[in-house]
């Protein structure tokens, strides 16, 4: 037996998805966003919840309770979906971009070059401000580049968005 044998079996090579695994350091969001995308969620289903159970009461009709079964089975789906997608978003800070990843069935990898971003968004809707969250969207000169970050402090967004600003200007400076 050699060293070699010691060492295990080669590592697989990194996917399109998986770049730079060694030199990456993800950062996730706040877990607080999970509460945020529930409230939302719950907010529609006691909408649809409600109206399917008047539906179901003045008529009397069984596809009403069917519905009503099948929308609480797809609830029960979609706050397994939300915690594990709010788990698979990140972004990683690089010399010349930034890259954000997300998504469970699709999953996407996103890499924005510092210079070709035009400007930078911070936005919160009233369920984020509750929960102290903030929102990062980065704007290039192609629209179906554009990348956001959610689920922030806004601590944390307000220095992302200075950071990218100022990258952003001194790399198109050198253009």
């Amino acid at each position: 037996m050699n060293g070699d044998d010691l060492a295990g079996p080669p590592s697989a090579p990194a996917g399109p998805l998986e770049p730079w695994p060694d030199t990456v350091r993800w950062q996730p969001i706040s877990h607080d966003l999970i509460w945020v995308e529930l409230i939302r969620l719950g907010v529609l289903l006691a909408v649809l919840l409600i109206g399917l159970g008047l539906g179901w009461a003045f008529s009397g009709h069984w596809l009403f309770g069917a519905a009503l079964g099948v929308i609480v089975l797809l609830a029960g789906w979609r706050v397994v979906a939300i915690v594990r997608a709010v788990h698979a978003w990140g972004y990683a800070e690089r010399e010349h971009d930034l890259l954000v990843r997300h998504g469970l069935l699709v999953r996407r990898l996103s890499i924005v070059p510092y210079s070709r971003m035009q400007f930078v968004d911070v936005s919160a809707g009233p369920l984020e401000r509750a929960f102290d969250l903030a929102t990062v969207q980065l704007h290039t000169a192609a629209a179906a580049s554009d990348a956001r970050v959610p689920g922030l402090p806004p601590a944390e967004a307000s220095r992302l968005r200075d950071r990218l600003t100022a990258l952003g200007e001194d790399r198109a400076e050198g253009l």
